[in-house]
């Protein structure tokens, strides 16, 4: 059954980020965030109680909306296959919502990039059952401490069991309850270990963090991120998406090609606007106050990236 994927649906926050202080006109961009950012552990709480919606969309897909990354579902007799485990802490929700479809155990999983919010439940979910799949930088992460300047924060190398033992490096084809899924790695969009999964026969497309509905996006510029990145894989996206087509978001509500053309115009928009500013001279505290995205501030602003933390990741690749 079809979902109604419009741009009007009831869409969601990722998690309420608390205001962030820019500390002084001449801000570095290794200086961006504090030291006491708490954005990570300030997920990690919020997750382990965010409810977790259910939603059916084509044949045998279902999306799981939560405090993390979307997942997607696919049931059939190979077992579920997910794309993406959520943040670690909403094991007891995922594993609840995982339930309300069927009782068929975990076998498959695919990360659609290294972020705690995307494999936060790798070592649960393989301890269930399931071998991870993920495009070869991905795995390179996971094998190590990971610094994040963005957030501050230095990510832990997870368990050796929720690292993906299967990876790829560009496209990939696999076969699961007698769907067909096509995994393709992005040019460094969010990170370098970014892929898209098209459902091909139920015409479903997850884009991992390449595309936020209706929210400003993190960019991870420490693993290979930027803003001109960001950019060119919503044009993919949109070349690649039909008017047909459902599109599973990394974060926000499922949606469909007139959303990813809105994410890229948005996009543009704002680095058009803050490079003209930075190349005049301004400060980036002067071009925070600008209020370069005042069109979309109060709806795109409220979620896990507010104004004061996208405009400073947008600056740094101008």
């Amino acid at each position: 059954m079809d979902c109604n994927y419009s741009a009007n649906a009831s869409r969601r926050h990722f998690l309420v980020a608390g205001a962030v202080t820019v500390a002084a006109a001449c801000i570095a961009p290794r200086t961006l965030f504090a030291e006491t950012d708490t954005l990570v552990s300030d997920a990690l709480k919020e997750a382990a109680t965010a409810k977790i919606a259910v939603q059916p969309l084509r044949r045998n897909i279902t999306v799981l909306l939560g405090a993390g990354g979307n997942i997607a579902v696919l049931t059939g007799p190979d077992g579920k296959l997910l794309v993406d485990a959520e943040i670690k802490t909403a094991r007891a929700k995922v594993t609840e919502a995982l339930d309300s479809i069927n009782a068929d155990p975990i076998k498959q999983l695919i990360n659609t990039h290294w972020h705690f919010d995307h494999t936060g439940g790798n070592d649960w979910v393989h301890q269930a059952g399931a071998a991870i799949m993920a495009q070869e930088n991905t795995r390179k992460y996971l094998l190590k401490d990971t610094w994040v300047e963005g957030w501050h924060y230095n990510f832990l190398a997870p368990p050796a069991g929720a690292v993906p033992s299967s990876v790829f490096t560009e496209d990939h084809t696999l076969h699961a309850n007698n769907s067909t899924l096509v995994l393709k790695h992005y040019l460094p969009a969010h990170t370098d270990s970014d892929i898209s999964v098209h459902f091909t026969e139920a015409d479903v497309f997850h884009t991992g963090d390449t595309f936020w509905n209706r929210n400003y996006p993190f960019i991870d510029y420490s693993t290979g991120g930027s803003i001109d990145g960001t950019i060119r894989a919503a044009e993919a996206n949109i070349a690649k998406v039909t008017d047909k087509m459902i599109v599973i978001p990394g974060h926000g509500a499922v949606g469909g090609k007139a959303d990813l053309i809105l994410f890229r115009d948005v996009m543009v928009e704002i680095r058009e606007k803050v490079a003209a500013l930075k190349k005049q001279g301004r400060t980036l505290a002067e071009i925070i106050a600008a209020k370069p995205g005042a069109r979309t501030d109060d709806e795109w602003g409220g979620g896990f990236i507010n104004p004061a933390r996208f405009i400073p990741l947008v600056y740094q690749g101008v």
